[in-house]
């Protein structure tokens, strides 16, 4: 049995403002933007590539906020997504260089927060696991 992750919600307190950020400076696509009853509007954006899309709007999340953290996206290039960002008035992160790959972060406008990560060269992974005594399971 698969199991797919595909929505993530993420609480804003300002959907268009937050529709715009994702869409227009983050390059999400906007899939779509439905207000079923004046207490429940979805606005759902997907990142380029992704099966999972985002969603946000009214009446459909308790999550106060600013109180989704650490939604973790992986992109080919972390200096080409930083790039981006910073092209679009995105502030973020310098590169973090890790053994397990390079990071960039940065926060939406009510402060949810992402990481960008590049995946690692796992051929240089596996030499520098084992020149620093590194177990993996």
């Amino acid at each position: 049995m698969d199991w797919k992750i595909e929505v993530v919600f993420i609480p804003v307190t300002d959907i268009d403002r937050s529709k715009h950020f994702y869409a227009e400076q983050v390059g999400f696509h906007a899939d779509h933007d439905s207000t079923v009853s004046d207490e429940i509007r979805f606005v759902q954006l997907t990142p380029p590539g992704s099966a999972c899309s985002i969603a946000l709007g009214r009446g459909i999340t308790d999550m106060e906020p600013g109180s989704q953290r650490g939604v973790q996206v992986v992109v080919p290039d972390a200096d080409e997504a930083r790039a981006h960002l910073l092209a679009n008035g995105v502030e973020c992160s310098e590169v973090d260089e890790q053994a397990w790959g390079r990071f960039v972060t940065f926060a939406d406008p009510d402060g949810n927060t992402w990481a960008l990560q590049q995946l690692p060269d796992y051929t240089k992974l596996a030499e520098y696991q084992a020149a620093n005594g590194v177990v993996s399971n």
